[in-house]
């Protein structure tokens, strides 16, 4: 599987789109740092043939990074998965660049007439994306269907005797909620547990679709990373029950135990999660004797 750290093309000096399937590609933004992997993956999507193209993400507001999206078009229409800054940085400059809306589920992040919200059909650039809402790592995530589409690396897609497409065929931009590597944050209080398993068990259910994520390589398979998603966090779940029933007391005090094998520039995040599995707990009526008002100052 390509792996998103190997030397970008450049064509004239300037970053091209890697092809990942047959209506993606990939501009990795030059924003590595331990939350973000290699960077943010904005991704470029357009049929085979199309002249505009949608961007998804356009990150930070690097100058090199917007160059290459803008080179990339003409853009149509710019979707955000989330508003976390490192996803949706990049938006308002790139439209005053070219003109292109920006669609959110979030008011604040849009400039343009429409918003983005469950059931919608966006189809521009010749591709037809189905929106999805996922919250959970934060309230506003959404992810994008994108039906008819297999990946580059699959003998035979980028050949001419390559078979006809299914109708199963199909992709997911998956934002932040599944990540091409490693796992994501429960952002408290924004994002939420209850609806982050939910929001899984909603991708599980795209089974073979590849999943184009916010953050890391792309995977073979939804349903498989989302069932190990919800894997990863039951077992999450029973290390706090475990850390509550030692007399861990404080957030801080479960965060040392439970990620105690996680680097430390990581553990503000994890306090986050944290805060939402213990929030979550006490909603499932787990936590009666815990001072939760404490746990969760």
């Amino acid at each position: 599987m390509p792996d998103p750290r190997e030397e970008p093309p450049v064509r004239g000096g300037t970053l091209v789109p890697r092809q990942v399937t047959l209506l993606a590609s990939l501009l990795l933004a030059p924003n590595p740092s331990p939350m973000t992997l290699d960077g943010t993956n904005t991704w470029i999507l357009r049929a085979p043939g199309a002249t505009g193209c949608v961007v998804v993400d356009p990150g930070p507001p690097d100058p090199g990074h917007l160059e290459a999206i803008v080179a990339a078009g003409p853009v149509d229409v710019i979707l955000l998965t989330h508003g976390h800054i490192d996803h949706s940085e990049g938006a308002a400059p790139l439209h005053d660049l070219t003109s292109a809306p920006v669609r959110a589920l979030d008011v604040a992040h849009r400039l343009g007439d429409e918003g983005l919200t469950e059931g919608d059909v966006i189809v521009a650039a010749g591709v037809e994306i189905r929106v999805l809402a996922t919250p959970g790592h934060t309230s506003d995530s959404l992810s994008f269907v994108l039906t008819g589409d297999r990946r580059t690396d699959i003998s035979g897609t980028d050949r001419h005797d390559a078979p006809a497409l299914t109708g199963d065929e199909a992709s997911v931009l998956t934002g932040d909620t599944i990540l091409g590597r490693g796992t994501t944050v429960v952002a408290h209080p924004d994002g939420r547990l209850g609806d982050y398993l939910a929001s899984l068990r909603r991708l599980r259910d795209l089974g073979d679709a590849t999943v184009l994520p916010g953050h890391g390589p792309h995977l073979p398979a939804a349903g498989h990373a989302a069932e190990a998603y919800l894997a990863h966090r039951e077992a999450r779940l029973d290390q706090i029950r475990a850390a509550l029933a030692a007399g861990d007391s404080t957030i801080a005090e479960i965060v040392r135990r439970v990620y105690a094998d996680v680097d430390r520039a990581l553990w503000p995040a994890a306090e986050l999660s944290v805060r939402a599995q213990v929030e979550h707990l006490h909603e499932q009526r787990e936590l009666r004797t815990t001072p939760i008002e404490l746990l969760l100052t």
